[in-house]
């Protein structure tokens, strides 16, 4: 750690600061002692030699005071500078909770630029290692969700090769394969949705698009599903025209896994409400519902992978949230999730088309 010596040489600082005030003394007095004898003054040259003496006495201590005082101020200047140099190092060594919050006098500028590096070195860590974490978990997660179905595929295959199966048992088997190449279709399509959106390669195509007529054909095609889950849907919006500038495919997307994930995750028995909520500048859209099982990990919903349901009885693959999100916030707006106990709720903010007159 580089250092500079300041306490060493504050000895050498004070001393030369007593001597120049001395000598500046002793010359004023000096200079007034000559300029009465000259201009004959002498008469008074006693009682002169007397002041001087008494200047003298009192100038002297007075260096000695202003001696002290500037050894003080300098000793404290050394160990605020050796506290700062310290706080550095720790630092540099990749310490950083080791924040200084004492006043640092002339020093209290820089304290508080450390601190503020300190904290930006300390949040960029954080961030690092939930990365990494994520990037792990993502392997996992990938694996099981691909390993789940192919282990499945392979299977029923291999069961297919049986000649002696019934005709029923065939169709069984064959319903069973349809369904799991469909799942692994999805989750692989899903995936490459989520790479273009983190890889910046995705294209947006925007019209102006109805968000009430993209609704209400996403609900007329999942009306079965809802019924088939005995879910009730109650709507709370006008029959009008909402106009934003969006890509309809995209849009159609974030509203059609939404209805998936209430079919797959609700509460059966139970009602799902349904509100667009327009302003001058902003199209709200809110789904709320009653969740089947108990959500754990609410705030890490719209990271990808991440599921509601930590026991993984359900097969989805945690990226439906995730993508809406992304595909929600690339075009602008925003997409939130809120869980209050067994209430599910999903907000999504779209900035409205402005008419020009």
């Amino acid at each position: 750690m580089v250092q500079f010596d300041l306490k060493n040489q504050s000895g050498n600082i004070v001393l030369k600061i007593g001597i120049m005030s001395g000598i500046f003394i002793e010359g004023i007095l000096l200079f007034i002692s000559f300029f009465m004898s000259v201009t004959g003054m002498g008469v008074y040259y006693y009682s002169i030699r007397v002041y001087v003496v008494l200047t003298c006495l009192v100038s002297f201590v007075a260096v000695i005071i202003i001696m002290l005082i500037s050894k003080k101020m300098l000793t404290q200047v050394t160990n605020d500078y050796q506290i700062l140099l310290q706080s550095a190092h720790h630092l540099s060594q990749g310490e950083f909770n080791d924040k200084i919050n004492q006043d640092l006098g002339l020093f209290n500028s820089l304290k508080d630029e450390l601190n503020c590096i300190n904290d930006g070195f300390k949040d960029s860590v954080s961030k690092e290692v939930a990365s990494q974490k994520m990037k792990t978990e993502l392997i996992s997660n990938v694996s099981h969700d691909l390993k789940t179905p192919l282990t499945s595929i392979i299977s029923y295959i291999d069961l297919l090769k049986n000649e002696e199966l019934t005709n029923e048992q065939q169709n069984e088997y064959i319903e069973i394969l349809d369904r799991n190449t469909k799942r692994l279709k999805t989750l692989i399509e899903d995936l490459f949705e989520v790479s273009k959106v983190n890889s910046g390669n995705i294209q947006l195509n925007p019209i102006d698009l109805d968000i009430h007529a993209l609704l209400q054909q996403v609900l007329f095609e999942y009306q079965e599903q809802f019924e088939h889950h005995h879910l009730n849907l109650k709507n709370d919006y006008e029959n009008k025209k909402i106009i934003c500038h969006l890509d309809s495919e995209k849009t159609y997307r974030v509203l059609e896994n939404l209805c998936q994930n209430i079919c797959k995750y609700a509460l059966e028995h139970t009602r799902v409400y349904l509100q667009i909520v327009e302003t001058n500048q902003q199209v709200i859209v809110v789904f709320k519902n009653i969740s089947a099982h108990e959500i754990s990990n609410s705030d890490d919903l719209t990271e990808r992978f991440v599921q509601g349901d930590t026991s993984r009885k359900s097969e989805g693959s945690g990226l439906g949230l995730a993508i809406c999100k992304s595909f929600v916030e690339v075009q602008g707006g925003t997409f939130e999730v809120n869980v209050d106990g067994d209430l599910f709720k999903t907000t999504i903010i779209f900035p409205k088309k402005i008419e020009n007159d």
